[in-house]
């Protein structure tokens, strides 16, 4: 048998995919941009095994047996073995090609919540196949395939997903902007509201906001273009307010196109429209543009920041949105992360209501990091020598 696990980033996009050009083939209808979030953190974690043992190919994931015909996951595994067998031609290979396949994946933090835990888990799952099949080279389109952000997560840093332009996608790949040590200031909070499944699929809203939008249209020819240029340019010279404005610009806008849609939906709910609040009377309070946020497709705030504005921007949570004392739940996760209290001038100066304590569930503190990578330790395998799942403690 053959035996490959892998670990591989969140990516929360900075400028969104949102909308396809093909749905097949998941070819979108605009260029994003994202940044991949620190493994020790956040990320999904993949076993890939192939036995001439197995009887057929199965998957679980977090701890439940899925339906192996997805035709996303099919379509990724028939991609991987067709190159396999491309180099087998080329030259001496084993058979693995003809072995049936055992994937075990997990993820550490909440499933389908608008957290990007597909893009996590199929950028895993294809990084730890091509290390099975030893594929070489560009490995975005591949996973493309899974889930069209995917792409972006086989990568670390900043990464910009081309549309491209020809039929077969063959040029809609992923490239790195800059490594994580480009801006190693950079950091990350995500505020968890409500880690339940999203009710209205990404796929689902994308499809009727393509079909539906005028908005998006708009979007796609006029705003997109000139927006991916200048959040190019902000990363490559560090320039933290334009990174910022442009961030908090695109995700009003994704969500603004989801509401233009007909019939309208929405992901975020009351506490995402509070948050925005409270980081725009954040930044006018210090009269500078010190944190933004952005929202996937569900209520979770993705915050960037930078380092040095961390500790105040935390107290000033802490205040407006206070845990509760008695939580089970480990309220701050992540890198270790003091908040300094806010000064009464300054509380003074955001004029926000404080919430009731427990508005969120909990916050993880992270930075920007790499792309895949394999671990060699059989200890971290999800899978153990009969093909099945090790139940984790």
């Amino acid at each position: 048998m053959s035996t490959v696990t892998c670990i591989a980033p969140v990516n929360i996009a900075v400028i969104k995919y949102w909308g396809k050009r093909d749905e097949t083939l998941i070819l979108p209808a605009n260029d994003s941009i994202s940044a991949s979030l620190d493994t020790d953190q956040l990320c999904a974690k993949t076993t890939v095994m192939a036995s001439p043992n197995f009887k057929e190919d199965q998957i679980w994931l977090n701890g439940q047996k899925e339906d192996i015909r997805n035709p996303r996951l099919q379509n990724c595994l028939a991609e991987c073995i067709m190159l396999f067998l491309v180099r087998k031609r080329a030259g001496n290979v084993t058979q693995i090609g003809q072995w049936k396949v055992h994937i075990c994946s997990e993820n550490n933090f909440p499933t389908a919540a608008g957290l990007a835990s597909s893009a996590a888990g199929y950028a895993c799952l294809i990084a730890s196949l091509a290390n099975l099949y030893e594929i070489k080279g560009d490995i975005s389109s591949i996973a493309r395939v899974g889930s069209g952000s995917a792409c972006r997560s086989v990568l670390g840093g900043f990464v910009k997903w081309s549309m491209g332009s020809l039929s077969d996608g063959t040029d809609s790949i992923a490239k790195q902007i800059a490594p994580p040590t480009h801006w190693p200031e950079m950091r990350v909070l995500i505020l968890v509201v409500n880690d339940a499944k999203k009710k209205f699929p990404s796929s689902v809203g994308m499809k009727r906001t393509m079909e539906t939008s005028d908005l998006l249209k708009h979007r796609i020819k006029h705003v997109v273009p000139e927006r991916v240029n200048k959040m190019e340019r902000a990363i490559m010279e560090k320039d933290f307010k334009t990174f910022a404005e442009h961030t908090m610009k695109d995700s009003n806008q994704m969500h603004a196109v989801c509401l233009d849609s007909y019939p309208p939906f929405t992901y975020m709910n009351e506490i995402s429209h509070v948050l925005v609040d409270l980081v725009h009377l954040y930044n006018e309070a210090v009269n500078d543009t010190k944190v933004a946020y952005t929202f996937d497709a569900g209520p979770n705030a993705t915050l960037y920041l930078l380092e040095e504005n961390t500790p105040e921007f935390m107290g000033v949570l802490d205040y407006f949105f206070p845990p509760l004392e008695d939580t089970l739940v480990e309220y701050k996760k992540g890198l270790p992360i003091e908040a300094a209290k806010p000064s009464k001038s300054l509380l003074n100066k955001i004029n926000a209501k404080q919430q009731s304590p427990g508005r969120f569930k909990y916050i993880i503190y992270t930075q920007i990091g790499d792309g895949p990578k394999v671990l060699e330790d059989s200890k971290n395998h999800l899978l153990n020598k009969e093909g099945l799942p090790i139940k984790q403690t």
